[in-house]
């Protein structure tokens, strides 16, 4: 099944549960840094080009942009949190995280990854493909109508912190020496692990998230600590919408399957609303959707929005950059390059006679030290 595919290193999974009083297992192997022949990444340009080859009507796209937070709220209220795993393997690949953990603690590795974050292109729980049943979307939209309060009411109180910064300077994480921003917290698969294991007691974590229904997930799980984490909700692509930290106070952003959710245009504008917010010498973290990922290639005519930009079956959106792309968008803020990789997959589930191929992207970037001229 693998035939002769290049590879420097790979590892083997093994998956079993059991279901009607049987036993079911499954082996998988996870190939890292595969290379891909002329063939292949023709190949994949081509499926790109085919169902990209018809976008939808205009009027089609500005009703996802407009109702984009209804749309993940719906995504989290019938997922919760059970869609994404926690995310350890970030500890490996990102030692920002928690700078004085020891590497062997809780013997996690970055090929963790590869199982348990990926797309929600691939339908879980009672959704097929992203398509919920009718029943299921009139109930969420019920419950949408009877939760407008009380997201009225927090994006009230978020702003009575934003002033209060601006008044005493007294803010929640004020008094912290090392600061965390998550954007796009979801159920809170990052955060909560880095509040498992980096036990700094200057730590203070922040997470935000565009979608109400997530971030009540997250101030309801039964670790949220108000002393070590403040969750808020969050538009980014407002930039009237306020921060409850102030510019130059946060040590790392992190970015985890999250700028690709976004309208392109509005990308830039974002990643230098982020890049104000941190200190001299601060980093943001990001891992994406790379160009040519299985979950584009997946895509169907009529779901592309514009180049590389689709929306899926339940009506949340996706982009998949280059390296190039976002290069551009993290210098163009005035940040300094650190690492920006392709990581490419091969996922082979050999029980079901599968390969699948997957590229991600993984940044750092940082504020210089001093301002440049």
């Amino acid at each position: 099944l693998l035939g002769s595919i290049p590879v420097t290193s790979f590892v083997v999974l093994r998956v079993q549960f059991i279901q009607n009083q049987e036993l079911y297992v499954f082996i998988a192997v996870v190939l890292d840094n595969v290379e891909w022949s002329e063939e292949q990444e023709a190949s994949a340009r081509s499926k790109v080009q085919e169902n990209s080859s018809q976008l939808l009507p205009q009027d089609k796209q500005e009703e996802y942009e407009v109702n984009a937070k209804r749309y993940w709220d719906e995504f989290y209220k019938i997922h919760e949190n059970g869609f994404f795993k926690d995310r350890h393997w970030l500890f490996t690949e990102f030692p920002e995280l928690a700078p004085n953990r020891n590497p062997s603690q809780n013997g996690d590795s970055v090929h963790e990854f590869s199982n348990k974050d990926d797309s929600n292109n691939e339908g879980l729980g009672s959704c097929e493909n992203g398509h919920c049943s009718l029943e299921t979307r009139a109930e969420n939209q019920l419950n949408l109508i009877k939760s407008t309060s009380k997201i009225c009411t927090e994006e009230l109180a978020t702003q009575k912190y934003s002033e209060l910064n601006q008044s005493d300077g007294d803010y929640p994480g004020s008094s912290a020496s090392y600061r965390i921003l998550e954007v796009g917290c979801g159920a809170g698969n990052t955060v909560f692990p880095i509040l498992q294991t980096n036990n700094d007691p200057g730590l203070f974590v922040y997470c935000c998230d565009f979608s109400t229904t997530a971030v009540d997930l997250v101030q309801n799980n039964a670790e949220y600590d108000s002393s070590r984490c403040f969750a808020f909700v969050h538009d980014l692509c407002n930039d009237q919408s306020p921060f409850p930290m102030p510019d130059k106070s946060l040590d790392v952003v992190i970015l985890i399957f999250v700028l690709s959710a976004i309208l392109p245009e509005k990308m830039q504008c974002i990643v230098n609303r982020l890049s104000r917010l941190l200190k001299p010498g601060g980093m943001i973290l990001l891992r994406d959707y790379g160009r040519y990922d299985l979950a584009q290639l997946r895509f169907k005519k009529g779901q592309c929005l514009s180049d590389n930009f689709y929306v899926r079956g339940d009506g949340t959106r996706v982009y998949f950059f280059t390296q190039d792309e976002l290069d551009d968008l993290f210098t163009t803020a005035g940040l300094e390059k650190i690492q920006n990789l392709v990581d490419r997959r091969l996922q082979v589930n050999r029980g079901k006679q599968m390969t699948m191929y997957r590229v991600w992207i993984q940044c750092k970037y940082r504020k210089p030290a001093t301002p440049q001229l």
